[in-house]
C-alpha cells in the first residue's frame, strides 16, 4: 500500500477532476483515522476496555498511547509522579497497529500501556532508583517480568518516581523530587512505589509495577484507592531489579481493579523458574503456570473464616487514626453481613513494631546492590558500588534513615545478629502457619496503615503494617475500604486500604476474595482534580519529561548521611 506522500506525488500525473476526487478521499481517510484515535478515553480505562476499543476499530494503538500522554502532560506537573517517558513507546504502538491491521491482536496485554517503577530494568530506559548518581544507569536486558509483559503486547510507557532506592515510604528522591498524593496535595502518596500509585490513580497508564521490601506495593495502593498484590516469595523473578534485600524483596502489579490485577500477575508470574533468582527455584510445580483470572468470581464470601490481627490497629482516637478505624469497622460489619465469620486474633506476636526487629535489610542492602551494579548487562556513566553511590553527594536519604544507612555501610550477612534475625523469621513463619491451622482461617486482614498516609515533609511513613508479609514471604492483596471525611485539602477524603493476607501461593484465593469484595462494595474513585477527560493531542514523538526536584522538602537535605 502506498504512503500518503507517495500517493500525493502520483497526483502530478492525474487529470484535475481526478486529483480533486483523490485528494478528497485522502482527506477523509486521514480525518477518519484522527477521529477514531480521538474517541478513546484513558480515564479509568481497563485492559478489556483497550482491547474492545481496538477491535471495534474506534481507536488505534497510537491513539491509546496518545490519550495517556495527554493525561500525563495535563496532570503530572501537579503530582510529579514520573521520572521519565520511554522514547520508544509511540514506535512500539505503531508496530502494534501494523499487527492489528494484519488481524493480529494476540497477547493478554496487547497495546496496554504500563508504567514501571524506576528500579526495573527495561531496555530503552535508564534504571535509576530515582537516585541522581544513577541517572545514567542503562540496562541492555529487560527484567524477566518486563520481557514477559512486552511479549504479551504491553507498551512500556515510562518510569515512575519512588522513595529513593525504595528505602522508605515518603516517595521523595534526588532525581524525581517529591511525588504528591492526588487525593490530598498536602500528603505523600505512600511508598516506596508512590510514583506508580499516584500515576495509576490519575490514569497515566492501565496499570503499573512496584517492588516491596516491607510495604512498598501495599502502601501506595492503600493511599491511592488502588489494588495491589505482593506475591509469594519466588513467584516472580527479581532478576534485573535494583535491589534492597534478597530475603524481603518482592515485585508485583498495582491496578485500579481486580481483573486487571489478575491479568498483570498472570503475565508477570509466567516467567517461572529463573536460575538468576534462587528463590524462584523453590516454588512448587502446582504454583506455576496459573491463570489468575480463572475462577476469580467463583463462589461467594459466605462461609469464609477471616482473622483480624488486633495488634495491627492503633485504637487511640485521633484525627489521623479514627478514620482508619472507622473504615475498618464498617468493612468488618459488611463482611459479616455477607456471611463471613470473623475471628479475633490477639496473639502478642502480631505486633508490627515488635516483629520489625527481624528486618534484615540493613545486612543485605550493600551486598545485593553491589552485585546488581556489577552486572555486565548494565552500561552508562554511573557509580558501580554502594560506596560510590553514597560517596557521590548525589543522593537523598531522609534523616530518619541515617542510622539504617550507616549500619548498612558496615554490616553484612556474616554478622551474628543477621543469623539471629533469620531464625526469628523462621519462627514467625511457623507461628503464622499455626494461626491459620488452629483457627481454620482462609485469610487474615488488617489496615495497611494504622493512620492516614502522612503529610509531605513528615519524618517517615509511620504506622504501616507490611512487615509481616515481608518477613514471611506470604502473599497479600490490598483493597480500598474507604476514605477519611472530606476536607478542603482532600475533596473526597484520603484513601484507606486493607491487606488480605494468606498462606504461601494462595494468590488465587486472595484474588477471589478481593474480587467479590470490590464488586459488592465498589469504592474506587478518581481523584477530584483529575476527574475529567483530557483532549488528546497529536503526538508524532514522545513529549519530554522533566521531574520537579525543586519541591523536595527542606527537611530532607540532599547528599548527607548525618545530621
Amino acid at each position: 500500500m502506498k504512503s500518503p506522500v507517495s500517493a500525493a506525488a502520483g497526483l502530478l500525473h492525474v487529470r484535475p477532476f481526478a486529483k480533486v476526487w483523490i485528494l478528497g478521499t485522502l482527506f477523509l481517510q486521514v480525518l477518519a483515522v484522527n477521529t477514531r484515535a480521538d474517541s478513546f478515553d484513558s480515564l479509568e480505562s481497563t485492559i478489556e476496555g483497550v482491547r474492545a476499543a481496538l477491535l471495534a476499530n474506534s481507536t488505534t494503538c497510537h491513539g491509546v498511547v496518545s490519550s495517556f500522554l495527554a493525561r500525563i502532560e495535563e496532570f503530572n506537573p501537579t503530582i510529579n509522579a514520573l521520572v521519565s517517558l520511554n522514547p520508544n513507546a509511540l514506535a512500539a504502538a505503531n508496530d502494534l497497529d501494523k499487527r492489528l491491521a494484519a488481524g493480529d491482536s494476540t497477547g493478554k496485554l496487547f497495546c496496554v500501556p504500563v508504567l514501571l517503577k524506576d528500579n526495573y530494568d527495561a531496555v530503552g530506559t535508564n534504571t535509576t532508583g530515582a537516585n541522581a548518581a544513577l541517572a545514567g544507569n542503562r540496562p541492555s536486558v529487560d527484567t524477566p517480568s518486563v520481557k514477559a509483559m512486552r511479549d504479551a503486547g504491553a507498551i512500556i510507557l515510562g518510569k515512575t518516581n519512588l522513595h529513593e532506592m525504595a528505602l522508605e515510604g515518603l516517595s521523595v528522591s534526588s532525581l524525581g523530587g517529591q511525588t504528591i498524593n492526588p487525593y490530598d496535595h498536602t500528603r505523600t502518596p505512600g511508598g516506596s512505589s508512590g510514583g506508580t500509585g499516584a500515576a495509576i490513580a490519575t490514569s497515566f497508564a492501565v496499570f503499573g509495577t512496584g517492588t516491596d521490601a516491607v510495604n512498598s506495593l501495599r502502601s501506595p495502593a492503600s493511599a491511592n484507592n488502588l489494588v495491589s498484590v505482593r506475591p509469594s516469595r519466588g513467584l516472580i523473578s527479581r532478576q534485573g531489579i535494583l535491589p534492597i534485600s534478597f530475603t524481603q524483596d518482592s515485585i508485583g502489579p498495582i491496578a485500579r481493579n481486580i481483573p486487571d490485577l489478575a491479568v498483570a500477575l498472570t503475565v508477570m508470574a509466567s516467567v517461572g523458574a529463573d536460575e538468576a533468582d534462587n528463590a524462584t527455584l523453590l516454588v512448587p510445580p502446582e504454583a506455576r503456570g496459573i491463570d489468575y483470572t480463572q475462577g476469580i468470581n467463583d463462589g461467594s464470601l459466605k462461609g469464609l473464616r477471616i482473622g483480624l490481627l488486633d495488634g495491627f490497629w492503633n485504637h487511640t482516637a485521633s484525627n489521623e487514626t479514627t478514620p482508619v478505624n472507622d473504615a475498618l469497622a464498617s468493612t468488618i460489619e459488611f463482611l459479616e453481613s455477607q456471611g463471613v465469620e470473623i475471628i479475633n486474633v490477639t496473639e502478642p506476636i502480631y505486633n508490627a513494631s515488635a516483629i520489625a526487629k527481624f528486618d534484615v535489610q540493613q545486612f543485605e542492602f550493600k551486598e545485593v546492590l553491589n552485585k546488581y551494579l556489577s552486572s555486565p548487562s548494565l552500561t552508562g556513566n554511573r557509580p558501580n558500588t554502594w560506596d560510590a553511590v553514597y560517596g557521590s553527594k548525589e543522593f537523598l536519604v531522609i534523616p530518619a534513615q541515617y542510622t539504617f544507612m550507616n549500619n548498612s555501610k558496615n554490616s553484612s550477612t556474616a554478622d551474628p545478629t543477621y543469623a539471629t534475625a533469620q531464625q526469628g523469621i523462621r519462627d514467625l513463619k511457623v507461628a503464622l502457619n499455626a494461626t491459620f491451622v488452629t483457627n481454620e482461617l482462609d485469610a487474615v486482614t488488617y489496615p495497611e496503615q494504622k493512620n492516614l498516609v502522612v503529610k509531605v515533609g513528615s519524618p517517615s511513613q509511620a504506622g504501616r503494617n507490611g512487615i509481616l508479609a515481608a518477613l514471611t514471604g506470604v502473599p497479600v492483596v490490598t483493597v480500598p475500604v474507604g476514605f477519611s471525611p472530606s476536607s478542603q485539602d482532600a475533596p473526597i477524603g484520603v484513601p484507606i486500604g486493607m491487606e488480605i493476607l494468606g498462606l504461601p501461593f494462595s494468590e488465587s484465593k486472595l484474588l477471589n476474595i478481593a474480587s467479590h469484595f470490590t464488586q459488592l462494595r465498589p469504592l474506587r474513585k478518581t481523584p477530584a482534580f483529575a476527574n475529567y477527560t483530557v483532549q488528546m493531542g497529536s503526538y508524532a514523538s514522545m513529549p519530554k519529561m522533566q521531574p520537579n526536584i525543586s519541591n523536595i522538602p527542606k527537611a530532607y537535605p540532599v547528599g548527607t548521611l548525618s545530621s
